[in-house]
């Protein structure tokens, strides 16, 4: 028999919560493994290892069962969706991947390494003398530079793709509204238009980039749409540069507080510190799945057709799988954490987050002598993300 869940009230736009929302964390956390967020509807695994089994069950999926009627003003932005694998399953969800992953290779993206340095370093000797938001200035621009590159795309629309990434992904912020889905409608048709005039420029004159090799990708006789292309190259903007964004100004922050000594990003230990930071304080914090059957989690039965969200921060702090979880410790033992999901939907641009992460994070603690905090930073009302808004800092700038 179902035991009843537990009901708990928070509001993500909340200021507190937003600057905070570990210690709503830990007081749902009391109540059990699984509670019902009564402010979003829906019921959520707190815990790891009911987070962790959502995620893997292939009969929870991001698909509704029973699709919702579409706005005719979103139709723009509902089109990119219908083709993007972040919102498919299997067999279309399989295809796809496959697909992309045969030109989204690991030696292509480990490649990138010295790029990411250099650029690095460029951005770097371009932050004034004494201080700057580091935000603006390094976080932002890094992983949106990589990927234009990476995709093919001119550095100099990097600014426009930013643009297009913030407005298309306040769709999955607790902050939406009708401004923000007129916002998003509009980066989507802008977006769409862009990419599908360079698609067929690289059509006539492919060249050595990921979008050249989407065009060239087969399996079994079939390639990409161009709408799964322009769908596909939206997802690896909006889902890995943003995600990147927020880990990098999180990541710097944490250090900062914690004053974690430079030993932590030496080569024999930038990896565990990365997964540390990852753990410690993620870039999504939410992510939903639909129940396609009646399935039991924990001892709760999640309806067919219930919505249901994993608390990926919360589970990363759960004490069972680590001790003293709310302490940050780069000495950590490495065990999985659920930062970047889990299962069928695990990100496709975790390897590039990770790379840029270890090659950046050191560069930075290097060239920026004296590195500390010049006012409280500040989280953006972003949730389901997490992510600084501005984080202003004093340095003194070495050569």
């Amino acid at each position: 028999m179902s035991r009843p869940l537990p009901h708990i009230r928070q509001s993500p736009t909340d200021p507190a919560f937003v600057q905070d929302p570990y210690a709503f964390y830990e007081r749902a956390r009391g109540l059990g493994k699984l509670v019902f967020w009564e402010d979003y509807g829906m019921p959520c695994a707190i815990g790891q290892a009911a987070a962790n089994a959502i995620l893997r069950d292939r009969r929870f999926g991001r698909t509704p069962p029973e699709p919702a009627q579409m706005p005719d003003h979103l139709r723009p932005f509902h089109a990119l969706e219908s083709h993007s694998m972040l919102e498919l399953e299997p067999p279309r969800h399989t295809r796809l991947r496959n697909l992309v992953l045969r030109a989204f290779t690991t030696t292509r993206i480990t490649a990138l390494e010295p790029e990411i340095a250099a650029l690095s370093h460029s951005l770097i000797d371009a932050l004034p003398e004494r201080g700057a938001d580091l935000i603006a200035g390094f976080a932002q621009r890094l992983p949106v530079i990589i990927i234009a590159r990476l995709l093919g795309v001119p550095e100099e629309n990097a600014g426009d793709l930013l643009r297009w990434s913030n407005a298309m992904v306040a769709m999955y912020q607790a902050r939406r509204d009708r401004a923000v889905e007129d916002a998003a409608a509009r980066a989507a048709t802008e977006f769409t238009a862009f990419l599908r005039a360079r698609i067929e420029t690289l059509r006539a004159r492919p060249a050595d980039d990921l979008l050249s090799h989407l065009i060239a990708a087969e399996e079994a006789g079939e390639q990409l749409t161009t709408e799964e292309m322009i769908s596909t190259c939206v997802l690896l903007l909006n889902a890995g540069h943003e995600a990147t964004v927020h880990t990098l100004g999180n990541a710097i922050k944490t250090l900062l507080e914690t004053r974690t000594p430079p030993r932590a990003l030496a080569p024999d230990r930038v990896d565990s510190t990365v997964e540390e930071i990852l753990r410690f304080d993620p870039p999504l914090h939410l992510f939903a799945r639909w129940a396609y059957d009646d399935i039991d989690v924990m001892g709760h039965v999640i309806a067919r057709g219930t919505q249901v969200a994993c608390l990926l921060a919360a589970a990363n702090r759960d004490p069972g799988p680590w001790e003293d979880p709310a302490r940050f410790d780069p000495k950590r033992l490495i065990k999985p954490n659920l930062s970047f999901g889990a299962g069928l939907h695990f990100c496709l641009g975790a390897p590039l987050a990770r790379l840029e992460l270890r090659t950046a994070l050191p560069i930075l603690f290097q060239r920026l002598e004296n590195l500390t905090l010049a006012a409280p930073p500040s989280y953006a009302n972003l949730y389901h993300f997490h992510g600084l808004e501005t984080l202003p800092a004093r340095f003194n700038k070495r050569p």
